[in-house]
């Protein structure tokens, strides 16, 4: 992330709740250098896990599935990397319609 990771989760939960989407922070990571995650829960049962990534052809940052699934199972894959990287963050967001705005200016770069 190229903001401190801080700023990023801040403004990034802000947003979420200017539009009433529900999401807190599920992992606290590093202030400065945590990179982030975002676990979409579906309130179904269902989630998603996101981190971001590279388009190798265009050098684009984009927003990638790590895992998707049953939500116990998405738990497991964030638990997994938090155990190899503790600066990690992860941020759960909570939305029937699947919205997490990562696909939004600002956000998705």
């Amino acid at each position: 992330m190229s903001l401190r990771a801080r700023i990023w989760v801040d403004a990034y939960l802000t947003r979420l709740r200017l539009m009433d989407i529900p999401a807190f922070v599920t992992a606290h990571g590093d202030d400065g250098a945590g990179a982030v995650l975002v676990k979409m829960n579906t309130l179904d049962g269902r989630a998603q896990l996101f981190q971001k990534g590279f388009d190798l052809m265009s050098g684009a940052r984009r927003w990638d599935v790590l895992a998707e699934g049953p939500e116990a199972e998405v738990d497991a894959a964030a638990s997994r990397q938090r155990s190899f990287d503790p600066d990690l963050w992860v941020i759960e967001v909570e939305d029937r319609h699947g919205r997490h705005l990562l696909d939004e200016p600002g956000f998705a770069d």
